[in-house]
C-alpha cells in the first residue's frame, strides 16, 4: 500500500509500505476514504512534537478519518466487509482506573492514532483499528461528514464539560475546526449570545453562518473592548480554542466574576501564564478539555439528522498524493482555510 509519512520538519514523503494485517480477532482492516488535517497533526509537521510526544521519523500522522471495512476479525460482531465507518482515534485499554471510572479519554495506557509512541496515523491507504473505534455511519452521510464528526465530538464534550450552557453569554476564541465545533455544540445546548474571534475573515464568515452572535478579527479589533460594549457585565463562559497566550489573557479579562474558562486549544509551547490577581479576585474556574469522552456517536447523530450542518467547514480538498500541500496550507493559515480534507 501507499503511506504518506513525515520525514523531517515540514517534510513529507510517500512510501511503499506493507498492507497491515489483523492481529486480534476484534480488529478491523479499513480502506481509508478521507482524512482531515487537524491542528495537532500540523504541530507534528512543523515542530516535530507536542510536549513530550516527539516524532521519530519516518512517521504517518492523521487521526480524523473515515473509510470502508475491508475485513473484520473473527470475533467482530458489529461490522462486516463493506460497511462505511467513521473512526474514533482513541484506543483505551478498558481496564485501568481511569477507564473503570468512566474516563477512557485519560486512560493510563491510551493509544491514539497518529500520536508518536502510541499508534501510527491514518494517512495511509489501509489501517487496522479495534472494532470499538469503528462507528457505522448512515448511508446518506458522506465520508467527509463522517471525518469531521471527530472534531465535532470534541466540541460536544467541551460544551458538556462546561455545564449548563442554556442562556449563557459565551466567547469562543479561535474559530478553526475546534472553535466552530464548540460553537455548534453550545448552540445546540441553547446558549445565549456567542461571540467568536479569529484572525482569518473567512473563518469568521463561517462562524456567523453557524450562529455566532458577533465576530471579531483579532488583527484589526480590540476583542475585549468590542465584546464589553455588548456585554458590560461580561461573560459566563469562554472557550479558548486556539492555544495562544494572547487568547488566554483575553479570556481572563472577558469573564465575569465566578465565570469559567475552558481550555480546549493545544498550544505549541509548554507553559501558559495567568494573571494571578485578576484570576483570584474574580474567583474564576479553569477547566482543561482532553479530547472527547463518549460524544462520538452523538456527533454522528447530530450531523445525520441535520442539527449540525458541517459541509461548509471543509474549505479545501486534496488528493492523497498532494497531502503535503494540505499540510502547508493549514500550517500557513493560507487562503482562508478552515478544514483541509484529503480524499483517497
Amino acid at each position: 500500500m501507499k503511506s504518506m509519512q513525515l520525514t523531517g520538519i515540514r517534510q513529507m514523503k510517500m512510501f511503499d509500505a506493507a498492507k497491515p494485517d489483523i492481529q486480534n480477532d476484534t480488529d478491523v482492516l479499513i480502506r481509508m476514504q478521507a482524512v482531515g488535517v487537524c491542528g495537532s497533526d500540523v504541530h507534528y509537521y512543523t515542530n516535530g512534537k507536542i510536549g513530550s510526544q516527539v516524532v521519530h521519523y519516518p512517521f504517518p500522522v492523521g487521526h480524523e478519518g473515515a473509510g470502508i471495512v475491508e475485513k473484520a476479525g473473527a470475533a467482530v460482531t458489529s461490522l462486516r466487509a463493506g460497511d462505511r465507518i467513521a473512526i474514533e482515534p482513541a484506543m483505551p485499554c478498558g481496564t485501568c482506573d481511569q477507564c473503570n471510572a468512566g474516563r477512557p479519554h485519560t486512560c493510563r495506557r491510551l493509544r491514539f492514532l497518529g500520536c508518536p509512541g502510541q499508534a501510527e496515523g491514518c494517512l495511509s491507504e489501509y489501517i487496522v483499528m479495534p472494532q470499538d473505534s469503528c462507528l457505522p455511519i448512515p448511508s446518506g452521510m458522506s465520508f467527509e461528514q463522517a471525518t469531521v464528526a471527530e472534531p465535532l465530538a470534541i466540541g460536544l464534550y467541551a460544551a458538556r464539560l462546561a455545564g449548563a450552557c442554556k442562556g449563557k453569554r459565551i466567547a469562543i476564541l479561535g474559530s478553526g475546526p475546534i472553535g466552530i465545533s464548540v460553537l455548534s455544540a453550545v448552540r445546540l445546548a441553547g446558549a445565549g449570545n456567542v461571540y467568536v474571534t479569529d484572525k482569518i475573515d473567512e473563518r469568521l464568515t463561517i462562524a456567523r453562518k453557524s450562529g455566532a452572535t458577533g465576530t471579531c478579527n483579532i488583527l484589526r479589533e480590540n476583542v475585549v473592548e468590542k465584546i464589553k460594549k455588548q456585554e458590560p457585565l461580561m461573560l459566563d463562559l469562554v472557550f479558548e480554542c486556539c492555544g495562544q497566550q494572547d487568547a488566554l489573557d483575553q479570556a481572563i479579562q472577558l469573564l465575569k466574576p465566578g465565570g469559567k474558562l475552558m481550555i480546549v486549544g493545544i498550544p505549541e509551547f509548554s507553559t501558559f501564564a495567568f494573571p494571578v490577581d485578576e484570576l483570584r479576585r474574580k474567583e474564576l474556574t479553569i477547566q482543561n478539555v482532553r479530547r472527547q469522552n463518549g460524544c462520538d456517536k452523538e456527533a454522528i447523530r447530530v450531523i445525520a439528522d441535520g442539527r449540525a450542518t458541517v459541509d461548509h467547514w471543509v474549505t479545501h480538498r486534496f488528493s492523497f498524493d498532494r497531502s503535503k500541500e494540505a499540510f502547508d496550507l493549514v500550517a500557513g493559515y493560507s487562503d482562508g482555510v478552515m478544514k483541509a480534507m484529503i480524499n483517497f
